[in-house]
């Protein structure tokens, strides 16, 4: 709590005044990153754009938004790869919002016949846990090495098209 106090130019007594220890600290640092990374998510599922295209910017705003986050704050970052059990109790409700997301994305792609899904619910589901699986590699820079994004977009693509039943050749 000394070097958090020092680092923020705040006093110790100050912190203690609004948290109990540096657990809560690194919590409050979690929740405010996941807000960030929901409101960006819930802007791209605002966007005019295709379903099909909506599925990828939110793959890659996922990714890019983990990595920065964790790449920005120091600390955060150890403590991800760390106390990946500890992250993962605290953003329970925010995996939650992003999977319903996902669904009513899925829906709205089935509804205009551009995805071929039997279960949209298991779909979303599935895709969720795979773009976690992808957090660590990606943040390490271990997922195309030396490929820039808009260079792994239509293999993606192509894959996530594939999954969904769709021909991404529109």
């Amino acid at each position: 709590m000394n070097d958090i106090a020092q680092a923020s130019g705040k006093g110790r007594r100050t912190l203690y005044t609004y948290f109990k220890s540096k657990d809560d600290i690194y919590y409050a640092v979690i929740e405010t990153e996941l807000e960030r990374l929901s409101d960006k998510l819930d802007e791209v599922a605002a966007r005019k754009i295709s379903p099909h295209e909506k599925v990828i910017e939110l793959i890659y705003t996922h990714l890019n938004m983990i990595r920065e986050t964790v790449v920005r704050n120091g600390n955060l970052r150890a403590e991800f790869f760390r106390n990946i059990w500890m992250v993962e109790k605290v953003r329970k409700h925010f995996d939650l919002a992003e999977v319903e997301l996902f669904r009513k994305v899925f829906a709205e792609g089935k509804e205009d016949g551009e995805f071929d899904i039997e279960n949209v619910n298991l779909v979303a589901d599935i895709c969720h846990y795979c773009i976690k699986g992808l957090e660590v590699p990606y943040i390490y820079g271990r997922i195309a090495h030396g490929m820039k994004e808009e260079d792994t977009k239509p293999q993606v693509a192509k894959f996530v098209y594939g999954a969904l039943g769709k021909n991404n050749k529109q």
